[in-house]
């Protein structure tokens, strides 16, 4: 038997209970909770007036050149900020790892802040600053004429946005890397432009790709930004909401949405497979010695400026936010007043409590879910194995806004009726926040040899006390960072609960783009800091106890 290989026998599963029901209570759960829903996407967009099984609604959409742009923007923004995000992720990455900088802490601040914040307060903040009415634009260099809105304000905020998690991907690939054929190349005298070039590059170039793929996937799927900043700038998943809620035209919004997650499965599928081939096999273990930190000042110097501009206009834009945040007349009047706070807790504390309560609720139960399936696809052998590990990693390759929307389509009618409720909020983002989690247990489970759960065994201890007393401790930092994780993408979710909020229960980050859509900046930006102060807080809080308990979070998987 292989190291770490399941290690229980098809035909032994009956034999434990706990175990069979576990695997089927969680293909249950995963089939109606993941694919039921992208099934009744796909039964609306093929489906006519009468029911009947028909592809007119493809043709008119592929025949509407409307859509055929809409479709051409997504792709090109989704390719440019891919692109800005691998070259802006890679230069943080180089510089952390391999380059002489004093101000490392400083970039390792810049590249979780988008992580741990809503993926739209840097929207806010561009608009703040950089708008028609902008602090800078228009107070202080009198442009009244400068227009954010639209591609190139998309493809700012959202390289701002996304290309930490190109660095902190990259932070690992450069950590490990074996620098040996590097020096090997210098001593025989190549330069180090050539040695990057030749050497560096076409190792890294399988890392690198599948940086912009994951890059790629999160400017297609983003939905927030384009519904602030797009303009007359259309994406896929802002017209998905757009034609299913606003137009109330069910088949076009179900009809783009099997369109995006074509697009999103088939890179996800893609992305996949650069993973498993793992061609940059300098990665497979730690470099031989040290590598010593570049010191030439003609790569310091640059390297560390650009890093710093980048930094710099990041921590403006949230420095702004906040000061967004207390300005008496966003636009008009820059004077400093508590209004906007006043309001919001006044109005808005309601959005407060449901999204606390819904994110305390999804985040354990993602957790201990995550880590089921991740014990039971590493450690047993059973039919479904396979599909249960794929399925469980859809939340990666499925846009919020396909689920959303899948969501109503299949929870709004009996038997199955979960609208305008508490927990189809909270499913929602349990199933959407469980790859990481999911992801996290598995690689740990991978690294603890099978034999100590084997001797729990043979000396008596059923599955469950091997799980709970055996396997659950040894896994503790992968539960500990699905946890953290599912807490903050709980509390800074938009894009699928956007659908789903009720008048019984809202969400601080759907009332904020209510707020935006009214253009009532003030009050965004003050629900946006209250979010971020609540978010900071209870990472703090959690980050605290985990170190009491000798547990970290592996940032990584953030």
């Amino acid at each position: 038997m292989k190291k770490n290989a399941p290690v229980s026998d098809k035909k032994n599963l009956l034999h434990e209970p706990i175990v069979f029901f576990g695997i089927v209570f969680v293909i249950v759960v995963l089939f109606f909770f993941i694919l039921l829903p992208l099934i009744s996407i796909m039964r609306g967009s093929f489906l006519d007036d009468n029911n009947s099984i028909s592809f007119s609604s493809y043709v008119r959409l592929f025949h509407n050149k409307q859509f055929l742009t809409t479709l051409s923007n997504t792709l090109k923004l989704g390719f440019i900020v891919g692109f800005f995000s691998t070259v802006v992720g890679f230069m943080f990455a180089y510089v952390k790892q391999w380059v002489k900088s004093p101000f490392k802490k400083l970039f390792s601040v810049i590249e979780i802040m988008p992580i741990i914040t809503p993926p739209f307060v840097l929207a806010l903040s561009a608009i703040t600053l950089l708008g028609r009415r902008g602090l800078i634009t228009y107070s202080l260099l009198h442009i009244s004429n400068f227009d954010i809105y639209g591609l190139k304000g998309l493809v700012v905020v959202q390289t701002m946005t996304f290309f930490p998690i190109a660095a902190l991907t990259l932070d690992g690939m450069l950590a490990n890397f074996d620098g040996t054929l590097e020096e090997a190349a210098r001593n025989m005298g190549a330069g180090r432009l050539k040695v990057f070039v030749s050497i560096t590059l076409p190792m890294l170039a399988s890392g690198l790709a599948n940086v912009f793929l994951l890059s790629f996937i999160e400017s297609v799927t983003d939905f927030s930004n384009p519904m602030i900043l797009g303009g007359g700038y259309k994406t896929l998943a802002s017209q998905i909401y757009i034609q299913a809620i606003a137009n109330y035209d069910m088949r076009a919004g179900t009809t783009i949405a099997v369109v995006l997650f074509s697009v999103t499965l088939l890179i996800f599928c893609i992305q996949k497979i650069l993973l498993d081939k793992r061609s940059y096999v300098t990665l497979t273990g730690k470099a031989s010695r040290v590598r010593e930190m570049i010191e030439d000042k003609s790569i310091v110097i640059p390297a560390n400026i650009i890093c710093l501009f980048i930094s710099f206009w990041v921590l403006l834009f949230y420095v702004f936010l906040v000061f967004g945040a207390f300005f008496k007349t966003w636009g008009a009047d820059f004077t400093l007043v508590t209004d906007n706070f006043k309001y919001v807790f006044r109005y808005s504390m309601k959005p407060v409590k449901d999204t606390l309560l819904i994110a305390i609720l999804a985040s354990p139960i993602c957790g201990v879910f995550s880590m089921i399936i991740a014990y039971l696809v590493v450690r047993k052998n059973f039919i479904g194995r396979r599909f249960m590990e794929y399925v469980s990693m859809f939340g990666m390759a499925v846009p919020g806004t396909v689920f959303g929307l899948g969501y109503i389509l299949t929870f709004n009618t009996k038997p199955f009726v979960l609208t305008n409720t508490l927990w189809i909020l909270v499913i929602v983002l349990v199933m959407t926040r469980l790859p990481v989690g999911v992801r996290s247990g598995m690689a740990s489970l991978r690294q603890i040899d099978g034999s100590i759960e084997e001797a729990a065994t043979n000396l008596g201890a059923g599955t469950a006390k091997v799980f709970t007393s055996v396997t659950l401790p040894l896994i503790r930092p992968a539960f500990f960072t699905g946890l953290v994780f599912s807490f903050i993408k709980s509390m800074t979710a938009i894009s699928a609960v956007i659908f789903l909020v009720s008048a019984n229960y809202n969400l601080l980050t759907v009332r904020v783009m209510q707020h935006v859509d009214k253009g009532q900046f003030g009050y965004a930006s003050a629900l946006s800091v209250i979010l971020m102060a609540i978010v900071f807080v209870a990472v703090g809080i959690m980050n605290a106890v985990l170190s009491r308990l000798g547990q970290s979070v592996d940032k990584n998987y953030m």
